[in-house]
């Protein structure tokens, strides 16, 4: 029998990044003969490859990359498939010494759009730009968008949920790596009135606090602060359950995607040109247009650089939530 071709996958972004890696294992395993797919990235994130079916070994940095490198190492891969591109991932690929492919950076081009507001970016999803690191390998994209994969165990029943939410809700992901991800905790309450139906916030036990004021806010018949209560696999799960999703530019977006929720994506100080919108889902992009101060960030900061924090105090909320619209429940 011959041997298996053994390919590396390096990401150690954020939840997001991993997430959005998903079509590359999948079609490096569908279309590369004998193909044993390895993914490394950090513990955190070992539930989103955990349940992979497409990975054969997982391989995670606990802290130190020199014990990471040397069990790396142990495994003689064929080819690493570097979808980072980092100081940290160029030392690993330099110690194992393997024919790598690295995704193309934009930070020069990412740097003018943020500096001087010239976008020069390719319009090309970050996913596109994944895929064509492994063309090289004859791999092609085939078109099926992200994966998600959830266990039985984080499956979650309806009556998990509180009655009013049970048949039928509305997700709201209010979380986000940086304060300029996020709309205020107002801002969340307004539109939570606009939606006006069941909703289900999800986020982490950081995300509890702006939960609980929506809560006082609006009420816990229309609101259910999820935030802190259930593991990230959970989360996906309400994810997959919800009639829609609303979400800040944050991993949950990427993960509600992977099931084809139609997603009302929210943009403050980052912007979709950044190649990392809803992959291949339907989604409608609420974002301030014509602000000169937009984008400040690839990534989003803590505070506003400008203090006033126009691009998500003055964001609109003047559209139609089609969806909703023979199904409004007032509050």
């Amino acid at each position: 029998m011959a041997r298996p071709v053994k390919v590396l996958i390096l990401q150690f972004a954020s939840i997001g990044d991993v997430v959005l890696t998903s079509p590359v294992v999948r079609c490096l395993k569908q279309q590369l003969p004998n193909a044993d797919v390895h993914f490394c990235t950090k513990r955190d994130y070992q539930p989103i490859i955990a349940h992979n079916p497409h990975i054969a070994e997982r391989h995670y940095l606990d802290g130190s990359l020199v014990a990471l490198i040397r069990q790396l190492r142990a495994q003689q891969f064929d080819y690493v498939i570097d979808l980072q591109n980092t100081f940290v991932t160029d030392l690993i690929k330099t110690a194992l010494g393997t024919r790598s492919y690295s995704v193309e950076k934009q930070s020069l081009r990412q740097w003018l759009y943020v500096r001087w507001k010239v976008n020069a970016l390719p319009d090309h999803h970050i996913v596109d730009r994944y895929l064509a690191t492994v063309q090289p390998l004859g791999i092609e994209d085939d078109g099926r968008g992200l994966d998600y994969f959830i266990p039985y165990k984080d499956d979650i029943e309806t009556n998990w949920l509180p009655a009013t939410h049970q048949n039928d809700f509305v997700a709201y992901a209010i979380g986000g790596r940086h304060m300029t991800r996020r709309l205020p905790v107002l801002r969340m309450i307004e539109l939570c009135l606009k939606i006006n139906y069941p909703i289900v916030l999800l986020g982490d036990k950081d995300d509890r606090k702006a939960g609980e004021e929506i809560v006082q806010a609006l009420g816990s018949k229309q609101i259910y602060n999820a935030c802190g209560h259930f593991n990230l696999n959970q989360s996906a799960s309400l994810l997959q359950q919800a009639r829609l999703v609303f979400s800040h530019d944050t991993g949950l977006m990427h993960i509600a995607a992977a099931f084809r929720k139609k997603i009302y994506s929210i943009w403050g100080s980052t912007t979709p040109q950044f190649g990392f919108y809803p992959y291949k889902t339907a989604h409608v992009r609420l974002e301030t247009s014509g602000l000169g101060c937009r984008p400040c960030s690839s990534t989003g900061t803590d505070n506003c650089p400008m203090k006033h924090f126009n691009c998500m105090n003055s964001l609109p909320f003047d559209f139609d939530i089609k969806e909703l619209r023979t199904k409004k429940k007032n509050f």
